[in-house]
């Protein structure tokens, strides 16, 4: 534990970022995981929905540097191309 007031400070804004993006990561896994459950299940109306969820999520995430924006539009034409197979 560091005994300069600053060290003490940056503590924990490092543990309430890390926090923040797990929060952040998490949601944006489960929302490509109800995408893909719904491309699965073969209903073409909830995967649109829950489609557009995924990718505002991808998007989100690689805005605030939680994802490399080319990682975030290779996942996000993966999942397009998964929504178009659908057809």
């Amino acid at each position: 534990m560091p005994n300069i007031k600053s060290s003490k400070k940056d503590v924990i804004r490092s543990k309430v970022a890390y926090e923040k993006n797990k929060a952040q990561k998490s949601a944006m896994k489960t929302a490509i995981k109800k995408f893909e459950a719904a491309v699965v299940a073969g209903d073409k109306a909830v995967a649109t929905e829950c489609y557009k969820l995924a990718v505002k999520a991808v998007d989100q995430a690689a805005l605030t540097g939680l994802l490399h924006k080319n990682n975030a539009a290779r996942k996000k034409s993966s999942l397009t191309l998964k929504l178009n197979a659908m057809a």
